[in-house]
């Protein structure tokens, strides 16, 4: 969790709500799973060669979601997302641009909690003995 905390817009209590809603992250193969999950990803609606994007899904996790927009509040002001941020509210609008910095800061979240749980994952060696340590406690 606290290594979750140091992403822009993320504090305790959005830390503790991933964590809570998401659960296990190893059940999500990658970051575009976890963001569909929390219904941050846009509908799609296509027939032969058209496609038409449409609002996002709002499926899975409302809470997750709720807490994502709020963080991405915060986040959009920093200088990693202000970039985007800006070219986006330019294209598309200030709703649906706040939106999609939520999705990529979910995403830096799903690489981070995933990097956590394989650290956790790995076991950790013992060191190793020298074998004279081994002969002298047996000797003695």
């Amino acid at each position: 969790m606290a290594a979750l905390t140091r992403l822009p817009g993320i504090g305790t209590l959005t830390a503790l709500t991933i964590v809570a809603e998401a659960g296990d992250i190893s059940r999500f193969p990658c970051a575009r799973n976890l963001a569909s999950w929390a219904g941050l990803t846009p509908t799609v609606r296509n027939s032969d060669r058209t496609v038409h994007h449409g609002n996002i899904s709002k499926q899975g996790s409302p809470w997750l979601r709720w807490i994502m927009c709020e963080a991405a509040q915060t986040a959009k002001r920093h200088p990693v997302f202000a970039p985007g941020y800006q070219d986006m509210v330019r294209r598309r609008g200030k709703s649906i641009a706040t939106t999609a910095v939520a999705r990529k800061l979910l995403t830096r979240a799903y690489h981070v909690l995933r990097e956590v749980h394989e650290q956790q994952a790995t076991p950790r060696r013992r060191p190793a003995v020298p074998r004279s340590a081994k002969t002298a406690t047996r000797s003695g």
